[in-house]
């Protein structure tokens, strides 16, 4: 028989904020905070903007064809994060239906700058847009 766990709120007991969870392999722990994603933002990019759907994003801002700001609702406690991404579809020409994202400008607690573009390394605006933020949370 499985057994199941019910719980709304999952606080470490020596420090509230930390819970390690033991690896795959039962050798090593992994700490569990800092595995989760602490931002992501699915929008539409093309057109007037819009977020289809995200965690933690307070807003979007359309920089120019392909830049784009997301900012966090809550900030990072510091601007040493990894943001990671994808592009699919900007509607406008066929062959474009897969880009790259890049890191554009700075990134800092509240915020990160990113960029769009195909395979000739032009800015592009895509349908949609999809970005992870992982660090800390302040």
């Amino acid at each position: 028989m499985a057994s199941q766990l019910k719980v709304d709120t999952l606080t470490g007991v020596t420090t509230a904020g930390s819970i390690d969870v033991t690896g795959e392999g039962n050798s090593t722990t992994t700490n569990l905070q800092q595995g989760l994603s602490k931002c992501w933002c699915l929008f539409n990019g093309q057109g007037t903007i819009a977020i289809r759907d995200s965690f933690n994003s307070s807003g979007l801002t359309d920089i120019g064809t392909g830049i784009y700001q997301v900012n966090y609702s809550n900030n990072t406690a510091s601007a040493n994060t990894v943001t990671s991404g994808s592009n699919v579809g900007d509607g406008a020409t066929s062959n474009r239906t897969n880009g790259q994202i890049g890191a554009y400008g700075s990134v800092t607690t509240a915020l990160t700058y990113f960029t769009t573009n195909y395979d000739a390394n032009a800015y592009a605006d895509f349908t949609h847009v999809g970005i992870t933020v992982a660090g800390d949370l302040a």
